[in-house]
């Protein structure tokens, strides 16, 4: 189950404004805070758990190749063993 985005009212703010500023430059159309708010929790809705399984997955992959290169630097530190016979 995705726990649905919770934005501080400040940033909301901002996105509300930036939504505005895009429908009127982009679609010469006026559209108020509200739907302006209404859009941005639809598409929160809708694109966030695409949004937050790609970061999960981006964060794996990091993780992955940062574990990798711990390894790699491991295997360098070893001390070469000489056998006695």
């Amino acid at each position: 189950m995705f726990i649905p985005v919770k934005l501080p009212k400040e940033q909301k703010d901002d996105i509300v404004r930036s939504v505005q500023s895009y429908f009127e430059e982009e679609r010469s159309e006026s559209i108020g805070s509200i739907s302006a708010e209404s859009l941005i929790d639809f598409m929160l809705k809708e694109l966030g758990p695409y949004v937050y399984n790609q970061a999960i997955s981006d964060a794996r992959k990091l993780m992955q190749d940062k574990t990798a290169q711990i390894e790699d630097e491991l295997y360098a530190l070893e001390k070469p063993i000489r056998n006695i016979r």
